[in-house]
């Protein structure tokens, strides 16, 4: 199997970009060796197969009059079951060795710009050093170390769903990647490029072997594991690098050898093993071992960092002299065990900074195995030892040593504390509302329903939790679909009822969470009014008036279609800022956005730059979920790459300049803005309340068969059918309309919004001028590079409804035309060379795919052979695995 080359095999749309030759020789190098691979397993048969397949599909792009593709399906109806499913197979590995030599690609591009830089030369536009300096710039040197000081990223990761790909396959692409970057590195004398060959085909070859399907659900802890391993591969050792590598950009030729400028402005967070909302399998118990699991990880990273620094701090005592507090130090650690400390003087003789920083290690250890009598009570602990071996290297000269790996190693401290990342727990408003009913029926000691055991048992976890780790491993309390100011003081009564009173009761911090359109709109009525009742009060004074509201993108969109939430959305974070500004509040608005474009997915540092003014505020907090993950974090150039672009944008976010554009757009465009609202929300509204519309929806797309697949602990559905939409979770919304190639979810109801201000002129200056509406058209335009009308359409024939099937087609065509018109391109991501390539490298071979799952899906929808039923609903979550790859999204 080979990559799409340049020319006549260009998608149906997306304008052709140059391939660069690096990444098109690692293309064409797996692609052969798969090839070798697939004849080795099935012989020349499925090879030939495969081949055909893909050259229809090719084909099937540059000719106008569809024979390719119709020639392309009927292939696929003639495969037997067997053959159907490796055919499958094959398409899913290609994208999975596509997509990781476009990923190394990128760290290439990267390592290659960074190597062109000059010490102390400004970095690209969006990144941290030239924020920094464009803040500076605009506010003066005092003020912008201030809001330096004070800004705050908060990835939350979270698990709904994870990957639809297993573990057991992301190890093995890791592994293939390795392998293609051990190629640009090879010497004389190293390891050949035979012998890297020999290993990428036993490598390639297991993964074509190992089953792409999950046998059954992966468990909440296995989701812990599964993001647990990208802290362990990179944020561990990323995230005190992007301090760093801005320390060193601040102090030039002084970074090393002064205190740094930079503090921790990073914290992670978790809904994996907290998230209960709708998902029964997350229970007290379960929220324990994860936040047990995440310790373990956090202090095994801050042990090898610690023994690491520990190897390099062997400076002699004679030159390097021990401060008074460090000797102090030292006759603590022994009086916690002479043993341990007659051990390390031994190893360390006469290097007493090194000598303490053993007796850390062997502390650290002990917290790490629950040894009470050595163990830190608190992260805090650990950090004012290390501050004292820091400050007695400092007074002793040694300011390389003091402000090298230990600090790096206070960073990591200070970033990660001793649970990692915090425990944020979720429930509905209305599982509250029920368990006070209970109890206020029953008593706190009654006969009580099991779910409001559970809450009450939820809370009482979390107080565990925070007597372990710490207040800040576990704080705040989510509320879905607040729709009430009593949802939140409920939280909080609650607590007290596990409790018995508030003595004991865990800290905590109850977050509202808007969902829908009407949650949207009522939010800051909402907020007024719970901001009266006194248990709020009493959180706000013991906080410092630090309030977070969570924004959800998911459920509106679904609501009133991806425009006219895109702009509610914008509308409540303008009131809600303004809120917070009248009530003396320091807010963090918190964006549950997914990856997908229909759940508030796309560039993220864009977003932050097209927020209203206000409501960041240096302070930005977002979720990142299933396969979003690992794009963003899985490789440590990436991860540093995507941080620094985040936190740049949150630093910008307030600067005068972009909020005096933002100010001005909003009120030259608010008309227009208006105009889209009610034009896309009419059009969107007329398909989804149509009569019959969730059983067609159902019937056109793989809903069904997506709750099926094993890719995550969490229900699809809040019932047990698709009679409404409202019982529907936002994920399997999105992911149906992708796997179907529509992608409805992201762009329904903009091109008639579009066509209804008819201005051509005007949408062309808001597109320049109104970063929000540039940011909406970017991303349409990154989800229509996403579909393909012709494969749409045979996925909308499978239902009965052509008057919905027609009106699916009429939008996805005016939405192309009117986004053209906006942006004055020539074709879909036309100035978008790099998305643009990736879409050009993988329309074809989703098609293959997409027409596999039509064979499958027809065949379950029409029920002729039902001896067939097992094996048709196999191949179609064999290709729902392989479109998500070729994609490169779920939901």
């Amino acid at each position: 199997m080979n990559e799409v080359e340049n020319g006549p095999d260009v998608p149906r749309g997306v304008v052709s970009h140059e391939v660069p030759e690096l990444l098109r020789n690692d293309v064409r190098l797996l692609g052969e060796l798969l090839g070798r691979v697939l004849r080795e397993a099935g012989g020349d048969d499925l090879l030939a197969d495969v081949e055909r397949l893909r050259e229809l599909a090719i084909a099937s792009h540059s000719e106008p009059n569809g024979h390719a593709l119709d020639e392309a399906e009927a292939l696929v109806a003639g495969f037997s079951h067997e053959r159907a499913e490796q055919v499958a197979r094959a398409f899913t590995c290609y994208f999975h060795l596509a997509n990781l030599a476009e990923e190394y690609h990128r760290v290439r591009v990267l390592h290659d710009r960074e190597s062109r830089l000059a010490p102390h030369e400004l970095a690209p536009d969006d990144s941290l050093p030239a924020a920094y300096q464009q803040l500076v710039t605009e506010v003066g040197e005092d003020e912008a170390r201030a809001r330096l000081r004070g800004l705050e990223f908060r990835p939350v990761f979270t698990a709904h769903p994870t990957e639809a790909r297993r573990r057991a396959v992301s190890r093995s692409i890791r592994r293939v990647a390795e392998l293609v970057a051990e190629r640009d590195t090879l010497q004389i004398g190293g390891t050949t490029l035979a012998e890297n060959e020999r290993r990428l085909l036993a490598e390639i070859d297991t993964l074509w072997r190992t089953s792409p399907l999950r046998a059954e659900k992966p468990t909440v802890i296995d989701e812990v594991a599964t993001v647990l391993s990208i802290f362990d591969s990179t944020l561990a050792d990323v995230l005190p690098t992007v301090y760093r590598r801005l320390d060193d950009w601040l102090l030039e030729d002084a970074a090393g050898t002064t205190a740094p400028v930079v503090a921790p402005f990073a914290r992670l967070g978790t809904w994996i093993g907290g998230d209960r909302d709708g998902n029964p399998n997350v229970t007290a118990e379960v929220t324990r071992a994860a936040a047990v699991l995440a310790s373990e990880h956090a202090l095994d990273a801050l042990l090898a960092s610690a023994r690491r620094t520990s190897d390099g701090l062997t400076l002699d005592g004679s030159g390097t002299p021990a401060s008074a507090e460090l000797l102090a130090l030292w006759q603590r650690q022994r009086s916690l065990s002479d043993a341990i400390t007659a051990r390390i003087a031994g190893d360390a003789p006469n290097e007493p900074h090194r000598r303490a920083l053993l007796g850390v290690i062997e502390r650290i250890a002990a917290t790490r195995r629950r040894d009470a009598d050595l163990a830190y009570a608190t992260a805090e602990e650990l950090e004012s030892d290390l501050r004292t071996v820091q400050a007695s290297l400092v007074a002793a000269g040694a300011r390389r040593a003091a402000y090298g790996d230990l600090q790096r190693l206070i960073w990591q401290v200070q970033t990660f504390g001793f649970h990692l990342a915090e425990l944020e727990v979720r429930q509905h408003s209305q599982v509250h509302a029920a368990a006070l009913a209970d109890i206020e029926e029953h008593g706190i000691d009654g006969d009580l329903q099991p779910m409001t055991v559970e809450v009450l048992d939820t809370f009482r976890a979390l107080g565990t939790v925070q007597r372990r780790f710490g207040v800040d491993a576990a704080r705040r309390y989510i509320v879905s679909f607040t729709q009430s100011a009593d949802h939140l003081p409920a939280v909080y009564r609650l607590a007290e009822l596990a409790f018995g009173g508030t003595e004991h009761a865990p800290v905590i911090d109850a977050v509202p969470l808007f969902e829908t359109f009407a949650d949207l709109q009522n939010s800051v009525e909402i907020l007024d009014a719970a901001l009266a009742h006194p248990r709020v009060q009493e959180r706000l004074a013991a906080n410092g008036r630090r309030v977070e509201v969570m924004l959800g993108y998911s459920d509106s969109s679904k609501d009133v279609g991806p425009v006219s939430a895109t702009l509610a959305l914008d509308d409540a974070q303008r009131r809600i800022a303004e809120w917070a500004r009248r009530n003396d509040i320091v807010l963090t608005l918190f964006h549950g956005r997914g990856g997908a474009l229909g759940r508030g997915g796309g560039p993220a540092n864009r977003a932050v730059l097209a927020q209203p003014p206000g409501s960041v505020d240096g302070r930005f907090k977002l979720t990142e979920q299933g396969e979003v993950i690992f794009a963003r974090y899985g490789d440590p150039d990436i991860a540093t790459r995507h941080i620094e672009q985040v936190t740049a944008a949150t630093l910008l976010a307030d600067a005068p300049s972009v909020v005096r554009r933002n100010d001005e757009a909003a009120a030259r465009f608010a008309d227009l803005a208006a105009r889209l609202d009610a034009s896309s929300r009419e059009r969107f509204h007329a398909l989804v309340r149509a009569d019959g519309f969730p059983s067609w929806f159902a019937q056109v797309t793989p809903l069904e068969e997506i709750g099926l697949l094993p890719i995550g602990s969490r229900p699809a559905r809040r019932g047990l059918s698709v009679s409404s939409l409202d019982d529907l979770r936002a994920i399997p919304w999105v992911f149906s309309w992708s796997q179907a190639r529509i992608n409805l979810a992201g762009w329904y109801g903009l091109g008639s919004a579009l066509a209804a201000v008819g201005d051509e002129a005007e949408l062309r200056a808001a597109y320049a001028e109104w970063p929000l509406f540039a940011t909406i058209i970017d991303n349409v335009e990154m989800s229509l590079a996403k579909t393909d009308e012709r494969i749409a359409a045979r996925y909308l024939a499978l239902g009965d409804r052509d008057d919905l099937a027609r009106m699916v087609l009429d939008e996805m065509a005016l939405t192309r035309r009117w986004v053209l018109a906006t942006t004055g391109s020539t074709g879909v991501l036309s100035r978008r060379r790099i998305l643009g390539r990736a879409v050009q490298l993988r329309s074809p071979y989703v098609d293959a795919l997409s027409l596999l799952q039509l064979r499958a899906l027809r065949g379950l929808r029409t029920g002729e052979d039902p001896q067939s039923a097992d094996e048709l609903r196999r191949l179609l979550l064999l290709s729902v695995n392989g479109v998500a790859a070729g994609l490169q999204n779920t939901g």
